[in-house]
């Protein structure tokens, strides 16, 4: 069937008034939690996944998607402000908006954001809709040995690249596969690290891990700090929410610049949009620098749009990776992926088959959100910081009783309460002493895809390793995990080289 035909279809579906409530739902709390200090849409999906294993699958990830993508907007919201950015997505687009915000033009820097945001996810939507069925037919050629060297990628790279240490993020990968391993073997049926407890016996659940390192964590974390946390002014935007044709004109480039780079990095797992945000703002000023009138430092306009834009197109086509091939390109996408797998989907090219009014209504569901994030970012962003004056102890006290009460609810039982607790204490722990929780989540959500793929290749090769590297898939993904190594180190070899020449200069100053 035509793809604009199964659009349509998706679109009727997703236009229903209890899927347009969910959009609604997922857009609201994804732009709360971005603006609000230390949440982010990991956060709230994990906070989320309890309460959601009650609704129908389409209206559940209709919201999923809905927090995905409104996170991305709460956050810059936070940054231009404040100059505090809710995520590391959203560290880019801190540096001129901020500016811009000191110079009197806060309400023009949040119209950027919210149009370049807009612009970004609107742009990835319609890739998605024509690239991921193609995906899908493409990973139906998937055997064993691609799905262990697709595992073995996203683990790699994710862990090499969000990390300033790589050691530190192959230490988060190694925890998260461990925590998966634990419970009866599926194979053998023997116990594996369940110490001889019963309670053991199922392995740990994946909803009690997210929640206790995404949230619970995250909260400890927060109170440790409350004392030595200072609370930064919250500008207040004045003047028109929108943007001259001069301001257009000038926003325009770097917006589309933005959402090209940020598209190819949707599909590789390479610690979400950090990277790519990053990279629109290096390339504007660079141009900027060749201009007779160099703006940046000053409040660029461009500065702002590009990673905005870049942000979003990136987290439009994670999403449609995550449908295709079941590959999650962040912890919020992995967390994403075990809701799937709760509902007793999962993604990839049988989904397309199996669950198609799910697909398409959630790929409409994409261009919904996108229209109603504008509405409510571009003239309704001042509202959003107001959230900012909830009282931080009344906040994370609510967020902890909601970890507890979801916990309990889908399991009924006191032991993952202390689950909870204990893994909350170790994502505090990782969390302060600086290492990435998205390989740990990712670790834990692949780990056992890998180990099965890995059993079954060997198995229908009669021990033989090889097998793992003979297919043309295979090989390439390889490959391509190389060349995203040789990136990274590239990268940080020239970030070090950097920071030493700039300390040389302070200290010759």
């Amino acid at each position: 069937m035509d793809v604009l035909t199964l659009l349509g279809e998706g679109f009727a579906g997703a236009l229903t008034s209890a899927n347009l409530l969910w959009v609604l739902i997922g857009c609201l709390l994804g732009t709360a939690v971005g603006v609000l200090p230390g949440l982010g849409s990991s956060m709230a999906v994990a906070l989320l996944l309890p309460i959601t294993f009650s609704l129908d699958p389409t209206a559940a990830f209709i919201m999923f998607a809905g927090v995905y993508f409104g996170g991305l907007f709460g956050d810059s919201t936070m940054g231009i402000l404040m100059n505090t950015p809710g995520q590391a997505s959203a560290i880019a687009s801190t540096f001129e908006g901020h500016k811009m915000a000191l110079n009197g033009r806060a309400a023009q820097a949040l119209a950027t954001a919210a149009i370049g945001a807009f612009i970004g996810g609107m742009v990835a939507s319609i890739v998605v809709v024509f690239v991921a069925p193609a995906l899908a037919d493409f990973s139906s050629r998937f055997g064993p040995a691609e799905f262990f060297a697709l595992a073995v990628f996203a683990f790699a790279a994710t862990s090499s690249v969000v990390a300033d240490s790589a050691i530190k993020g192959l230490t988060s990968l190694f925890i998260g596969l461990g925590i998966a391993v634990i419970g009866i073997d599926g194979v053998s049926g023997a116990p594996r690290f369940t110490m001889d407890s019963p309670n053991l016996f199922d392995g740990i659940s994946l909803v009690t891990v997210t929640v206790a390192i995404l949230a619970l964590g995250e909260v400890i974390y927060v109170a440790c700090l409350e004392r030595h946390m200072t609370d930064k002014a919250l500008i207040k935007p004045t003047g028109r929410p929108w943007l001259s044709r001069r301001e257009l004109k000038e926003a325009a480039p770097a917006w589309l610049r933005g959402t090209a780079i940020g598209l190819p990095f949707g599909v590789v797992p390479a610690g979400g949009s950090e990277i790519p945000t990053f990279l629109a703002y290096g390339l504007e000023k660079r141009l900027d620098a060749r201009r007779k009138n160099p703006m940046f430092g000053k409040g660029a306009i461009r500065g702002l749009a590009a990673p905005e834009a870049a942000g979003n197109s990136t987290t439009g086509m994670a999403m449609g990776a995550l449908l295709a091939l079941g590959l999650p390109i962040s912890a919020t996408a992995a967390i994403m992926l075990a809701a799937f797998r709760q509902y007793g989907l999962q993604p990839g090219p049988l989904l397309f088959d199996r669950a198609p009014d799910l697909v398409w209504a959630l790929l409409a569901s994409f261009f919904i959100a996108m229209v109603v994030l504008l509405i409510l970012n571009l003239p309704f962003a001042m509202l959003w910081a107001k959230l900012l004056l909830i009282p931080r102890p009344y906040l994370y006290a609510g967020i902890t009783l909601f970890c507890a009460l979801g916990i309990y609810a889908t399991s009924g039982s006191t032991f993952d309460l202390v689950m909870l607790l204990g893994i909350g204490l170790l994502g505090f722990l990782m969390r302060a002493l600086d290492f990435p929780l998205a390989p740990l989540i990712i670790g834990m959500v692949l780990g056992p895809l890998a180990e099965t793929s890995l059993r079954d290749a060997a198995m229908s090769a009669n021990g033989d390793f090889t097998v793992l590297v003979h297919g043309p898939i295979s090989i390439t993904l390889y490959a391509l995990l190389a060349a995203v190594l040789v990136f990274s180190v590239r990268s940080k070899i020239v970030a070090r080289k950097r920071a030493k020449a700039d300390a040389k200069e302070l200290v010759d100053a």
